[in-house]
């Protein structure tokens, strides 16, 4: 990733349209997210093609450009080299000739709303999980005030997440910030919370159902089905949505001099009686429908369950619906004090990061090399998008078999009947979320553990066996593209194919100094598939070796090749190598030279790389390497390009000067 962030983010602004395309942009963990003016005038290709930008998606309404792990430092490049104010938004006219989906708008509301948060819940879930660990173990008492402290810290974000909520929801409905704050504020106001709990009873709804309610209060006449709001996500997203309307309506008619405190008063008066009478109640109860609907699921087959929710939880990802499932868990969390859907997704990045692995042992390309590295290490903690988009969904088949193995980690995780028991972190972090505070249930962490290793293990197998072919092909392809323009533009001359089937490598990634370096001459190495090394061009074998794992041949045209199998095979003594041609034999281009086993090569502890040298280079104006990726035995591989007739004269001059 580009260290000069100011460079990157006026690439970024540029091939967005433009500053005065975006309507506004905000980040979550590895993307910016734009809301653009006209999506049409985005460069897709330009963008996925910038150094630092691992690739763009279009999803929930808003355009994204997904970064990786410096996604905060791009982000406040671009709000800089953009001159965008209050977090990138836009207020005059965001939103205005919008098209977008209904369905996308709600994805991105839900997404935006926790976004925000996102830091302070997974630390809060980090905290909590282990201090009722280490109160589960006997480390910590839960009368001690270490213990309380602790878990007073972890906990505050989900006892008060109203008033969290009621913040961004308010930012996302371009409301005042702190009256969403105060109608959280209220949700969570100790008298309203102890309503619940008054023995005090007027009446009472839904009696011998999942949705039965007492009223223990009213309001002017009114009754009020009391709610206990603490922890609850939709009733306050509502209520803030429904005093935004309220909001606008009065900055509509109330005069400017008195805005300031009548506005927010009217607000208030009208959206907090509506909420706790009508609101929080209705949506208390689609909570309820939720999470009854998700147990009903669960209490089929958990195992079935978890396989369906593992199998699909990384499409949920790429689409940006996966946050919608957070409200749910939420309500969940809430309601029956657990939630068994979420947790059956935790260890899926696993599976994912399985197969990146192995993607990095498998590719040839250097570049999807190294943002394979960088997306491993951010999966390891459960930051999958670089994984998704740079590496795995662009391959197609590598992303299906992460699914499968998401699929297995969540029927494990069902088999063993492990529930989060707070809203979780990601990767590691989740693993204490499964901590039952009412007591330690070990087989549930367990199961937890043993899905993350089996489908890690599964995710790297599936690739090593099934998708191989599939981690290079685009790249092939590119080279292949280039070696065609390459070979347009090549003056004749010496001409050498492939010696073996293979794919095809840059000298200087040769894992030897001698090699890579240059200092035997330029050429090219191959990775070999099968074992039998042939002549690259017509001429005369002038070295052989009794060990075989060498020759030398001058082709017809002076050019001095040789060809070494493997590095530091000499070591071997000949044994897996056959030598079939004699010094000064005469051979054709494709003529078998060496039967060498691949297998033995590598058992034994040694590469099989072969590089083809040109020993004598400095008689040639340029050695080009014509071909790229997966080759066949014939192939065109080099093209040397004689000498240009002024470079021949000053060679000869030189020489003349030394003798």
């Amino acid at each position: 990733m580009a260290k000069n962030y100011e460079a990157l983010a006026k690439t970024i602004l540029q091939d967005v349209g433009g500053r005065d395309n975006v309507n506004s942009v905000a980040h979550c963990t590895t993307r910016l997210r734009f809301k653009l003016k006209d999506i049409k005038k985005a460069n897709d290709d330009d963008l996925k093609d910038t150094d630092g930008v691992v690739t763009v998606v279009k999803a929930a309404g808003q355009y994204q450009v997904v970064i990786g792990n410096e996604v905060a430092d791009v982000y406040e490049a671009v709000l800089k080299e953009g001159k965008l104010a209050g977090g990138g938004e836009v207020p005059d006219d965001y939103g205005e000739d919008d098209d977008t989906r209904f369905i996308d708008k709600a994805i991105a509301l839900i997404s935006g709303i926790f976004q925000d948060i996102l830091g302070p819940l997974s630390a809060g879930g980090i905290i909590k999980g282990l201090v009722v660990m280490c109160a589960a173990f006997g480390w910590l008492s839960t009368t001690s005030g270490a213990y309380q402290i602790l878990y007073a810290i972890g906990d505050s974000i989900f006892y008060f997440l109203p008033i969290f909520l009621g913040v961004t929801t308010a930012r996302r409905f371009r409301m005042n910030q702190f009256i969403g704050l105060a109608i959280g504020a209220v949700l969570t106001y100790p008298s309203i919370v102890a309503f619940t709990t008054s023995k005090t009873v007027l009446g009472a709804l839904f009696k011998g159902t999942a949705f039965a309610s007492e009223i223990h209060t009213s309001f002017f006449g009114i009754p009020v089905v009391t709610m206990n709001y603490t922890s609850t996500v939709l009733p306050v997203i509502a209520a803030v949505w429904f005093g935004s309307v309220i909001e606008h309506w009065a900055n509509r008619w109330v005069p400017t001099v008195i805005k300031t405190f009548i506005v927010p008063v009217v607000t208030m008066v009208i959206t907090l009686p509506v909420t706790l009478i009508v609101i929080g109640p209705i949506t208390t109860w689609v909570g309820d429908a939720i999470g009854a609907t998700m147990s009903a699921v669960y209490g089929f087959s958990p195992i079935f369950a978890g396989i369906v929710m593992g199998a699909v939880w990384q499409v949920l990802v790429i689409f940006g619906v996966h946050w919608g499932i957070v409200a749910v868990t939420t309500a969940d969390l809430a309601t029956l004090g657990y939630d068994p859907i979420l947790g059956l997704t935790c260890m899926v990045c696993y599976a994912q990061i399985g197969v990146v692995l192995a993607i990095i042992r498998q590719t040839k390309d250097q570049n999807l090399k190294k943002n394979a590295i960088g997306a491993f290490f951010s999966g390891l903690f459960g930051v999958t998008e670089p994984s998704i988009y740079g590496v795995t969904l662009p391959r197609k088949v590598p992303f299906i078999l992460s699914c499968i193995g998401g699929a297995v980690s969540g029927g494990i995780i069902g088999a063993f009947g492990s529930r989060l028991y707070m809203l979780p972190s990601m990767g590691i972090f989740a693993i204490p979320a499964y901590a039952n505070p009412k007591g330690m249930d070990t087989m549930q962490m367990i199961g937890v553990v043993v899905a993350g290793v089996i489908a890690f293990i599964v995710g790297f197998a599936l690739q090593i066996l099934f998708g191989k072919k599939y981690v290079d092909q685009e790249y092939n392809e590119k080279q292949a593209k280039k070696a065609e323009l390459v070979d347009q533009e090549v003056v004749k001359g010496t001409k050498l194919v492939s010696p073996l089937d293979g794919t095809v490598m840059p000298l200087a990634e040769v894992k030897d100094e001698v090699f890579s370096s240059g200092a035997m001459g330029q050429g090219v190495a191959v990775e070999p598939t099968n074992g039998l090394l042939r002549a690259p061009a017509d001429g005369k074998m002038v070295m052989t070796f009794a060990t075989g794992h060498a020759v030398g041949m001058k082709s017809n045209d002076g050019a001095e090749i040789l060809i070494h199998i493997g590095m530091d095979t000499v070591n071997l003594q000949g044994k897996g190598f056959e030598t079939l041609v004699q010094k000064g034999q005469e051979v054709k281009a494709g003529d078998p030279l060496v039967k060498f086993d691949i297998d033995a090569i590598k058992e034994a502890g040694y590469t099989v790389t072969t590089p083809i040298v040109i020993t004598n280079s400095k008689e040639y104006g340029q050695v080009r390497q014509v071909a790229f990726g997966e080759v066949k035995t014939g192939d065109k591989i080099l093209d040397l390009e004689p000498l240009e007739e002024d470079q021949l004269d000053q060679d000869v001059a030189a020489q003349a000067q030394l003798s």
